[in-house]
């Protein structure tokens, strides 16, 4: 029932933003913008930058309000803008550090510059083949995780099944996603970096 609610009120608020309606704006804003500073600040770990992706999100809304579908949830929409938002970020910041990391643990010499990008634009090839593999309701369910920022219970509710079924769907998507990071040359210890940028 909730959910059911959740969508006509986002229908609704499609809708008046659709006619430049600021009002719908302002309680979308206030719906979400705690969710989306959350679940940024969850991979940042800083209020400022948290803060500057919850702006970059809305004001991304406000701009393509025209053209939202409403076959897509626009909290699920938010949610993916906030996730690319947040890549972005931890690509400028970090993609040298966990490249680093890397090579030292795997005995390469540390790549600079252009040679990074493509090393970790190697390794996030693979997170998404290895992502790609799993089955279509697991990897569902660690998209709805790791990418829209829900809880268990959110995404139990979601889908209407068991927090007990998110929990086991997770933990074996987790684990096919070391193994497969292992199997292909990636050491384990920097599976959690990995996770972590991606």
């Amino acid at each position: 029932m909730q959910v059911a609610r959740d969508h006509s009120s986002e229908l609704d608020w499609l809708h008046r933003l659709k006619q430049d309606d600021s009002r719908a704006f302002d309680a979308l804003f206030r719906q979400y913008s705690s969710r989306v500073y959350r679940f940024a600040y969850g991979y940042l770990k800083s209020g400022p930058e948290a803060e500057e992706i919850v702006q970059e999100c809305f004001l991304k809304i406000w701009e393509k309000r025209y053209d939202l579908r409403e076959d897509v949830p626009l909290k699920g929409y938010l949610f993916t803008v906030a996730h690319h938002a947040i890549l972005n970020q931890l690509r400028h910041a970090r993609h040298q550090l966990v490249y680093q990391e890397y090579a030292m643990l795997a005995g390469r010499p540390t790549a600079q510059g252009t040679e990074t990008d493509v090393a970790f634009a190697e390794l996030e090839t693979l997170y998404l083949s290895a992502l790609d593999k799993l089955p279509p309701k697991r990897r569902h369910i660690f998209t709805l995780s790791r990418q829209q920022g829900l809880s268990y219970a959110e995404i139990a509710q979601e889908l209407n099944i068991s927090v007990k079924t998110v929990e086991t769907q997770m933990a074996q998507a987790l684990h096919f996603l070391r193994q497969y990071f292992q199997t292909h040359g990636t050491l384990l210890v920097v599976v959690p970096l990995l996770l972590l940028v991606l």
